[in-house]
């Protein structure tokens, strides 16, 4: 099982995104990723957050192993030539080591459009939406044109110069539900869930395999884990993070032992990647990758 970070994009800091990026490498952390928002949600609009196809292509100049990707950018925020483009764009730097992680989006997201004169979908538009914005940009990468459709209007193309990547960076698709769950099956190359617990993302990637119909599809983890060096310091590490009006019920929170049972946990559920926002002190990353990241390799 593959494991990767969340890039600091809300540091609004392009060095430190960079150093980290470098950091998860020689760490031995598999790839790194980028939210993308224009800024936090929920969040007032005043808040700073980088570009996340502009950081990921200043990561992919500076490592050389890791994977790069969205986790996930939504369909709505960019047309989808656009979005082909720049993915290709970063699939060219790094050398062939783009993933473009896609998603519909959420109500928390909607002040984003608002400041920015993005147009919002509904949830049923959204959900059409990001089915034609998949396959026009699959179609795209392949080097193939698109007809066009109800939502995403006629693509020629070509794209040049094309992805380093044969047919284009893998398509993963973001979502909690069942039916968006059922959309990564038939038109992605991975699904990724949430915060979810293990039993919920084990029944949601029996759902997927089911509904992929033997398509190769993978299912894929991300989240938040606050990390202590035993449970009493992630205790602590709770109630700092309460005290800052920052604790989500989608947090996971316990000691590093218990993230490599967790992270054990995830594979033996199916996950292919485990993606996480190591939240807390900075040197958290260390920690896990001392501690814990051994258990997702492979025991020889």
């Amino acid at each position: 099982m593959n494991v990767g970070l969340i890039l600091p994009l809300f540091s609004g800091d392009p060095e430190r995104v960079v150093s980290f990026a470098r950091r998860a490498e020689a760490l031995g952390y598999d790839g790194v990723f980028a939210f993308d928002h224009f800024f936090p949600p929920g969040a007032a609009s005043d808040r700073p957050s980088l570009e996340a196809f502009a950081s990921l292509s200043a990561v992919a100049a500076a490592t050389e192993r890791v994977t790069v990707g969205t986790l996930v950018t939504r369909a709505s925020i960019r047309p989808a030539g656009l979005l082909a483009k720049m993915a290709a764009g970063v699939d060219d730097i790094s050398g062939g080591r783009m993933v473009l992680g896609i998603g519909t989006g959420d109500p928390i997201d909607k002040p984003e459009h608002q400041a920015y004169g993005l147009p919002y979908l509904d949830k049923g538009e959204r959900r059409e939406h990001l089915v034609e914005t998949v396959r026009a940009v699959k179609a795209l990468f392949a080097g193939s044109a698109w007809p066009g459709g109800a939502r995403i209007p006629e693509m020629r193309g070509p794209l040049l110069p094309p992805p380093r990547t044969p047919g284009g960076p893998p398509v993963w698709i973001g979502g909690f539900a069942d039916e968006v769950v059922r959309i990564a099956a038939r038109e992605a190359d991975a699904w990724n869930g949430w915060g979810m617990s293990i039993p919920e993302f084990a029944r949601k990637a029996t759902l997927l395999r089911e509904a992929a119909e033997g398509r190769e599809v993978e299912a894929t983890w991300a989240g938040i884990v606050l990390v202590g060096q035993d449970e009493d310091d992630a205790g602590r590490l709770l109630d700092a993070r309460d005290r800052k009006g920052l604790l989500e019920t989608n947090v996971w929170a316990g000691s590093v032992r218990s993230l490599a049972w967790w992270l054990e946990g995830l594979a033996g559920a199916g996950a292919s990647w485990v993606v996480l926002v190591a939240a807390g002190p900075r040197d958290r990353v260390e920690l896990i990758a001392e501690h814990a990241l051994p258990s997702a390799r492979p025991r020889t």
